[in-house]
């Protein structure tokens, strides 16, 4: 037996639970299918910038993910061997947003959030432990097979969404080439609830520490710090997730890195990778399926997030109001692959060689360039609109 529906998307991630959510409230039949049994209580992204703030507010649930979050308005550069900070406060790009802050909330959150308003939607279904095996499209929709855990299900939509993650199986039957590097290190997160703020003055809610010997990001939300690290090639996975690497790691931040209590310790390999096409006839693809960056400034699950906001306003164009599907889901391809490529991955790369590099007979390239920032307010409100993923939407308007 073959069930029908308007869209089905694969990966109940934030970015495919958004596009899920959002195609639901616009009144089109969506599926939203998720090999788990949950929304993993994953740790990598917690950072949502003012634009994406601005779209979950037009979605309906901003009050929620504020009473989940934490403001983070002034975020800091550190140098732990000289002392220096160098505070930035998005208040100096209010008259930009309605929302000058960052906010840090983990993602999971937003995705079982979204999860659960689709599964008791009129237009929503969800189904947990249901794996995309394969698709066939033609000229009027899309196939897809999927197994369950009792079954294989067969479903006939118009369009299918990979929203599937880094190792998409949607991309890979589309045979699409994912081009691009991975690093040779690994990143190691690590998060605890113990006060780190207290041996800091001041220390931002978003903190970028680096010197000669070592750079990491500390984050908070509501409950925790979350520390990312690098790793060094010839550490062993045993070796870095032991209690003497997370031991070192907090050492170079409080006085006893011992009696610091971990409560996640994830490691894993960082990408810099854009499909090559993002969408084939009726298949395509958004968030860590389209492309890969490296976490430093927080613009992986925000870049997905805008791909689910372009990608549902065609869908609707096409669903709703007749759109030619060629057309509008080619300038989906054009616009958000060239963010991808021109904004996502140029600024990713710099903002990590940034915290790189270093001086050991003086302050770093880096900090003194964030000087220069501190004392040019022109200057300073250009790089926060980067940074903040402003400049980038207003980019992607101008594709055609």
């Amino acid at each position: 037996m073959t069930e029908r529906t308007r869209v089905l998307v694969a990966g109940a991630g934030p970015v495919g639970a958004v596009i899920a959510y959002r195609l639901a409230e616009m009144g089109i039949d969506v599926v939203l299918v998720e090999p788990a049994t949950h929304c993993a209580e994953d740790m990598r992204a917690s950072t949502f910038h003012p634009p994406t703030l601005a779209m979950m507010e037009e979605l309906g649930v901003l009050g929620e993910l504020l009473a989940d979050g934490l403001k983070a308005p002034v975020y800091q550069y550190r140098n732990r061997r000289s002392g220096n900070v160098i505070s930035l406060d998005m208040a100096d790009i209010a008259d930009m947003t309605p929302h000058p802050y960052r906010l840090q909330c983990e993602q999971y959150k937003l995705a079982r959030m979204l999860t659960g308003r689709l599964a008791n939607h009129p237009h929503g279904q969800v189904l947990f432990q249901h794996q995309l095996l394969s698709y066939a499209q033609d000229g009027d929709g899309v196939t897809v097979h999927v197994e369950g855990p009792l079954a294989i299900k067969t479903y006939r939509c118009d369009y299918l969404v990979g929203a599937d993650g880094a190792s998409s199986t949607v991309r890979k039957w589309m045979g699409v080439e994912f081009d691009g590097f991975t690093y040779p290190e690994r990143f190691l997160t690590l998060s605890t609830a113990y006060p780190v703020e207290q041996h800091y003055d001041n220390l931002a809610n978003v903190s970028y520490m680096s010197d000669a010997a070592e750079w990491c990001v500390l984050l908070r939300v509501p409950t925790l710090w979350r520390v990312l690290v690098p790793s060094h090639e010839q550490e062993s996975d045993a070796m870095l997730l032991s209690d003497a690497k997370k031991s070192a790691v907090f050492a170079g931040l409080v006085p006893d890195g011992e009696a610091v209590q971990t409560y996640h310790r994830t490691l894993y390999r960082v990408h810099q990778r854009v499909a090559r096409n993002f969408h084939q006839g009726r298949v395509v693809l958004a968030g860590d399926a389209a492309h890969l960056n490296n976490p430093l400034g927080g613009f992986g699950m925000n870049s997905g997030i805008h791909d689910a906001w372009n990608l549902t306003d065609k869908l609707r164009d096409i669903l709703l109001d007749g759109g030619q599907s060629d057309e509008r889901l080619g300038l989906y391809d054009r616009q958000r692959r060239t963010i991808a490529s021109e904004f996502v991955q140029a600024q990713t790369i710099k903002n990590k060689k940034a915290m790189e590099a270093s001086d050991t007979d003086g302050p770093s390239a880096q900090e003194l360039y964030m000087e220069k920032l501190a004392c040019d307010r022109e200057l300073r409100r250009e790089y926060m609109m980067n940074q903040a993923m402003i400049r980038s939407l207003e980019r992607e308007q101008h594709i055609q």
